[in-house]
């Protein structure tokens, strides 16, 4: 099949180098893309015929959904652009939502808010329910609700070999079982189908803290231990970026729960501590909550990041130590830090490929090398802070894993659980044509991979 046959099979568009769009069809949130083809599917026989030319091409297919990904700057292949694929549908009374694997969450909370329905999304509105889902979703109501991945209850998806199918806990359950947590090694999924909850309005609130940020946290971790599962709060320290993220330290609260007072009640503790301060506690709807990133700028491309992130089982004094020394020692530097627990530990491990489900925390630091500000013992210095700070975690979390080092998946998954993602690939997609993503190959005969 050459790409004039393929355009007769495609009722999108396809895009090609130095056509009149290609610069603006190969932009993503994380950078310019060089693929060597772009598909941008209207149905899902768009998508079959995108996956097809790339197999007898022996092409890697790419997927944008939400355009977040840092795999998308990476040169050649198909990108199968599924922006058209956005459908919304929610029956309020089963509370089971359908949505086209092209939609971003800021779209699903907004469909969802109409029905007094909400499922546990990623911060960001433009961020797309494909990737955060396929790389498990640690969202607001991580605690109250467990992970995007963990409400997922179906999915149809294009394979390796042009087929669509429909995986569930009965239908294909191999399938289904990877695509909660094992990232996009498996297929394109065009729909997913999800179980969403209740939810009128939320509560949250906005801690602004100016004094010790080490003892601040430490107040914070011990409430947290026993805190009600409701309630999710997330830890950032920034410098100046853009209005989403003001600069300095704050802690926010996302409650499921709309009772103002007994937020501030829960809070307390951390109120008392000196230095620090309630900016906001008010009920919002859920969809306001969620961020705008602006677009990649090419003209400005974002420096690099030197860290990473892990799943921590404690928040130890000495990790926050750690975190709190790397921010402060660096005028350009990020640490977050979010809370699990709750829901999100009552999956067995296991049961997803998610790993790390006794992690309590998640945590992320980075330093941006902007030039003039870190040299080469700089950098060196940043990697060595983050390697001692990621030794207490259990593994890396996908989603906010940022390289594209094919050695990065093997500190995503546990061994018992790379094996099954790899025998499944090998069922699915022994070719691996589906490698743009945080890679499992195919296990190969004699069960390796």
């Amino acid at each position: 099949m050459n790409t004039t046959e393929l355009s007769a099979r495609v009722s999108g568009a396809l895009v090609r180098p130095g056509d009149p769009d290609w610069d603006r069809a190969r932009l993503f949130h994380s950078g310019i893309g060089e693929p060597d083809l772009i598909v941008q599917a209207t149905d899902i026989d768009d998508v079959r015929a995108g996956v097809a030319y790339a197999a007898a091409h022996n092409l890697p297919v790419g997927v944008r959904g939400g355009g977040h990904s840092a795999w998308g700057s990476v040169p050649g292949g198909v990108l199968i652009d599924l922006a058209a694929l956005r459908d919304i549908r929610a029956d309020a009374a089963t509370g089971r939502v359908s949505v086209g694997g092209g939609a971003t969450w800021g779209e699903v909370a907004r469909a969802l808010a109409g029905e007094g329905l909400g499922l546990s999304s990623g911060d960001t509105a433009s961020v797309g329910v494909a990737g955060l889902t396929l790389g498990g979703g640690v969202g607001w109501m991580v605690r109250a609700w467990g992970l995007a991945a963990d409400q997922l209850v179906g999915a149809q998806v294009v394979t390796a070999s042009g087929e669509v199918v429909e995986a569930s806990a009965t239908e294909h359950p191999d399938l289904f079982w990877a695509l909660r947590g094992g990232g996009g090694n498996v297929g394109v999924v065009t729909r997913f189908d999800f179980l969403a909850h209740p939810l009128r309005d939320i509560v949250f609130a906005v801690v602004r803290i100016s004094g010790d940020a080490g003892a601040t946290l430490r107040v914070l971790r011990d409430l947290m231990r026993d805190a009600p599962r409701g309630f999710t709060v997330t830890y950032m320290d920034v410098p100046a970026m853009d209005p989403n993220a003001p600069a300095g330290a704050t802690i926010t609260l996302c409650g499921i729960d709309t009772d103002v007072a007994a937020t501030r009640a829960f809070l307390e503790p951390v109120l008392a501590v000196s230095g620090v301060a309630a900016e906001e506690i008010e009920v919002r709807a859920y969809p306001d909550v969620l961020m705008e990133m602006p677009g990649h700028d090419p003209d400005q491309p974002p420096p690099g990041f030197i860290g990473g992130n892990t799943l921590l089982p404690e928040l130890g004094d000495d990790v926050i130590d750690a975190l709190v020394t790397f921010r402060a020692t660096r005028p350009a530097a990020v640490v977050l830090l979010r809370s699990l627990g709750g829901a999100y530990g009552d999956v067995p491990a296991g049961d997803t490929p998610f790993p790390a489900r006794s992690a309590t925390w998640f945590a992320m630091a980075g330093a941006f090398d902007v030039p003039g500000l870190l040299d080469a013992e700089g950098v060196a210095a940043a990697e060595r802070e983050w390697a001692g700070i990621e030794a207490h975690g259990l593994a890396r979390y996908a989603n906010f894993s940022v390289s594209t080092d094919p050695e990065w998946a093997r500190r995503m998954y546990p061994e018992p659980v790379w094996s099954r993602l790899a025998a499944i690939k090998r069922t699915w997609d022994p070719g691996n044509l589906f490698r743009r993503n945080h890679n499992v190959p195919p296990a190969i005969a004699d069960g390796t991979s």
